[in-house]
């Protein structure tokens, strides 16, 4: 591993992403996610929750919400930049592009604190009431999602940071996505055992489709290749696969535990689920189905991740625990 990290820091970002893959028998020995490099987070203790990126900066943006702090690493140099202290347990994390503005969402007091360009400048705050949680950003629409409280999902103009709707849920929303292509917002629901379907040009839910007895739906992502919504669950450890016009479900696979991030690889047509038992299952589209790929060990509580696509990355988020030192572990995928 450190030849590798060590190819990855002195090419930077863009020239590991350039190495070409080994051809012939070795491709086929390759694991599915090699481990490339870790970078330590320093001193940061207690849960880590979400992460977004600043691509043209080479930063990734961590939410150490037990360490009431955000930590900002430096993907090209593999270090810690800085440490943004005195947030009230920051759980959600959205970066911007056009206006240059940071978004963190703060379980503790509600808040959403703003911080802009290079310098990550304070730029004020919107209050949301209570337990701000997971962001998205629609950058080609203008606008910011934040969900919140016991059951609101609130949608922002990113030029302006003003309020322009709320929607209103029986309770706290977790993981949400946004499907550009029909205009539509999937929200993961678990207090009310529901996926929710929100009108993205009304800001009105449209459709509440049941889990069929699963519980503890926090992770979620579309595979718009295959026209679907998928959606992780923790009672029982399962991938849910339902139809995004309907929201029939497919199917269902056995995970590994504690779920709480979801990518879908579109370049390889594979799922990816970061477990807080310690794994990342690897899973592959197989016709109407997906099966398990790969089973990836990590470290115990590493249960957030993001998938790069632009980078082709998936970075996992490790707590401090015992032996093992805060950091981000970087995984490269393959072929």
């Amino acid at each position: 591993m450190a030849a590798s990290a060590s190819r990855f820091a002195a090419a930077g970002l863009a020239g590991a992403l350039a190495i070409p893959l080994a051809i012939g028998a070795a491709i086929s020995a390759e694991p599915l996610l090699q481990l490339e490099t870790k970078v330590p987070l320093g001193d940061v203790r207690g849960r880590i929750d979400h992460m977004a990126i600043d691509l043209a900066r080479h930063r990734l943006f961590v939410a150490a919400l037990g360490n009431d702090s955000l930590a900002v690493v430096d993907l090209q140099a593999q270090r810690l930049d800085r440490l943004i202290n005195k947030l009230p347990e920051p759980q959600g994390v959205g970066y911007e592009p056009v206006t240059d503005m940071l978004y963190v969402a703060n379980a503790r007091d509600g808040s959403v604190r703003l911080f802009r360009g290079a310098e990550l400048s304070s730029s004020g705050r919107i209050e949301l009431g209570s337990d701000a949680d997971n962001i998205r950003v629609d950058a080609s629409a203008g606008r910011v999602l934040i969900g919140h409280g016991d059951g609101a999902l609130t949608i922002l103009d990113a030029a302006t940071q003003k309020k322009l709707a709320s929607v209103s849920l029986k309770a706290h929303p977790e993981s949400f996505q946004l499907d550009a292509s029909a205009n539509r917002i999937f929200v993961n629901v678990p207090n009310s055992g529901a996926i929710d379907v929100i009108d993205g040009a009304s800001a009105k839910k449209i459709a509440s489709w049941p889990t069929a007895g699963r519980r503890a739906n926090f992770a979620m992502a579309l595979d718009g290749a295959h026209q679907r919504v998928l959606v992780a669950f923790r009672r029982p450890p399962q991938l849910g696969v339902f139809n995004v016009s309907d929201g029939a479900l497919i199917t269902s696979v056995p995970t590994c535990g504690d779920v709480d991030d979801l990518f879908v690889d579109a370049k390889r047509d594979r799922v990816y689920l970061s477990c807080g038992d310690g794994f990342i299952d690897v899973l592959a589209a197989d016709g109407t189905a997906y099966r398990r790929a790969a089973r990836v060990p990590t470290a115990g509580g590493a249960r957030t991740s993001l998938f790069v696509p632009e980078l082709d990355r998936l970075l996992l988020a490790v707590p401090a625990r015992g032996e093992t030192a805060a950091g981000i572990w970087i995984y490269r995928p393959s072929p």
